[in-house]
């Protein structure tokens, strides 16, 4: 059985992601190379990386879907992205059609992320 236990998002200023995820997580991660900075999400790694400031000859690019992250509190997660450099967030927070609560924004590098409630999440199967 295959697991994941990274997933990229590219961003143009290390720093600024290490600083961006850190406080949307509450976490401070941690730097592994000039370019990376990894967060610890439950068990996969959420790696920021800045392909310049690693050596690499590309410009950073976004993701071209979303990243769905798993939360307890979504609510207080929700106010923390608030309060942040996000280019995009949804205005509340939504119960989408398959049952889940949740919020859709865009990271300060124009990633897509999503924020689901723990006890609503559907991986598919009945409808909740």
């Amino acid at each position: 059985m295959a697991r994941i236990y990274r997933v990229i998002v590219q961003v143009s200023d290390i720093d600024q992601a290490a600083g961006f995820y850190g406080a949307l997580f509450a976490q401070r991660g941690e730097r592994v190379s000039s370019g990376r900075h990894y967060f610890d999400c439950g068990g996969v790694i959420l790696a920021c990386f800045d392909p310049r400031r690693d050596g690499d000859p590309f410009d950073a690019k976004p993701n071209p879907d979303h990243i769905y992250f798993v939360v307890a509190d979504l609510d207080a997660i929700f106010e923390r992205a608030k309060g942040l450099d996000c280019r995009e967030i949804d205005a509340q927070v939504k119960v989408q059609p398959w049952g889940e609560r949740s919020f859709y924004a865009r990271d300060p590098f124009g990633n897509p992320i999503c924020f689901v409630e723990e006890k609503t999440v559907f991986t598919g199967g009945s409808k909740p």
